[in-house]
């Protein structure tokens, strides 16, 4: 799968890409044989509040037959913040399989 990566008010180390890239390979065995048509991956820094610090976001735009599979995620460490758009992208295709499969049922 071929990825895209932006980075918004931060620089793009290798180490932040090869964590993404790692990230995104392990999506790959839940996409199955499903086409994957674009992959976009943004990480950056949020504007918050005074008081709230630095807000790192990270979000993933997995566009597939049919459908543009959406995340976006915000932590106070840009790690984290990958590892749950990983979490929750993870979840996302699983309904995105299952309801693929009930719609062949019918």
């Amino acid at each position: 799968m071929q990825i895209r990566i932006r980075a918004t008010k931060i620089k793009l180390t290798p180490e932040i890409k090869n964590f993404i890239q790692e990230k995104m390979d392990m999506i790959e065995k839940y996409l199955g044989n499903t086409q994957v048509l674009n992959c976009d991956v943004e990480v950056g820094m949020s504007v918050g509040g005074q008081n709230s610090g630095q807000i790192y976001r990270a979000e993933v735009n997995l566009e597939v037959p049919g459908e543009l599979l959406r995340v976006e995620k915000t932590e106070k460490e840009l790690f984290k913040a990958i590892d749950k758009v990983k979490d929750h992208l993870e979840i996302i295709i699983k309904k995105y399989r299952e309801k693929r499969i009930d719609k062949k049922r019918r």
